[in-house]
C-alpha cells in the first residue's frame, strides 16, 4: 500500500513500531483508569500485564497520537498517515479478537441460541467471533476505499463510522464486567462520539486526493 501511495520503503514498518508502542501504552492506561480502585491500592500492578488487560479504545487513541507524531516528524500530511495507518487496523483487530476467544475473555452474555458457545459451564454469545467477522468486513470496505483513492482522510473517517457502529451493537451482547456511564456503558458512549467525529470528517475534509509525492514528504 505504501508503494501504491508513493511512500518510501520502510514507512510501514516504522509506523508499526510507533503504533504498537502508543497502542499498548494507551490501552493499558485506559484499563488502569477504568479499574483505578484496584490499582490505586497497589500501583505496582500497573506494569504487570498478567494482572488485568488492555482496553481497545484506549489503544486506538494512543496509536492515533503516535501516528500523528510520526507524521509530524516525517513531514507527512496527517490525513495521508491516518488513512495509511488505519487501513490495516481492522485486519489486525480481527486476529486479536480470535485471541480473545481462545483466551476466554471479552465473552458474551448467556445464550441458548444455536450460535452459543460453551465457556466453562455456561453457554454464551461468541462476541469475539462476531467482532472478528465484522472487523474483516470493515477491512474489506476500507481497502476498497483506499484503492479508489478518495480524498485524504476519508478512509479514516469511514473507520470512525463503521467500527464504532459495530462495537456499539455488540456491547449489548457482552457478558463481562463493563464500565457504565449514564444509560450506556463507556464503550458505547465513546462509540457514539467516534461516529459523530467520522461523519463530520467525511463531510468537511478538503478535496485532496491520495498522493505522497505531491506533498514532498521528507520521509
Amino acid at each position: 500500500m505504501g508503494r501504491r501511495l508513493g511512500l518510501p520503503p520502510g514507512i510501514g514498518v516504522e509506523l508499526c513500531v510507533w503504533v504498537i508502542v502508543g497502542g499498548v501504552v494507551g490501552a493499558r492506561t485506559a484499563f488502569v483508569l477504568a479499574n483505578w480502585g484496584v490499582f490505586s491500592e497497589d500501583p505496582s500492578l500497573i506494569l504487570r500485564f498478567n494482572r488485568g488487560g488492555l482496553i481497545y479504545y484506549g489503544g486506538f487513541l494512543g496509536a492515533s497520537l503516535a501516528a500523528l507524531l510520526l507524521a509530524g516528524l516525517r513531514r507527512m500530511p496527517w490525513r495521508l498517515m491516518a488513512d495509511f495507518g488505519i487501513s490495516g487496523v481492522p485486519l489486525g483487530h480481527a486476529i486479536g479478537r480470535l485471541g480473545c476467544f481462545m483466551n476466554g475473555c471479552c465473552y458474551g452474555a448467556l445464550s441458548d441460541g444455536w450460535w452459543a458457545v460453551r465457556l466453562g459451564s455456561d453457554w454464551r454469545y461468541p462476541v469475539p467471533l462476531f467482532e472478528a467477522t465484522l472487523n474483516l468486513a470493515v477491512y474489506v470496505v476500507l481497502l476498497q476505499l483506499m484503492l479508489k483513492r478518495h480524498r485524504q482522510g476519508r478512509v479514516f473517517a469511514m473507520y470512525l463510522m463503521l467500527y464504532p457502529a459495530t462495537r456499539f451493537g455488540l456491547e449489548f451482547l457482552r457478558g463481562d464486567e463493563r464500565l457504565t456511564g449514564l444509560w450506556l456503558n463507556a464503550a458505547q458512549e465513546l462509540s457514539l462520539i467516534f461516529i459523530a467525529m467520522g461523519a463530520a470528517l467525511w463531510v468537511l475534509l478538503p478535496k485532496q486526493r491520495h498522493s505522497a509525492r505531491s506533498h514532498g514528504c521528507g520521509i
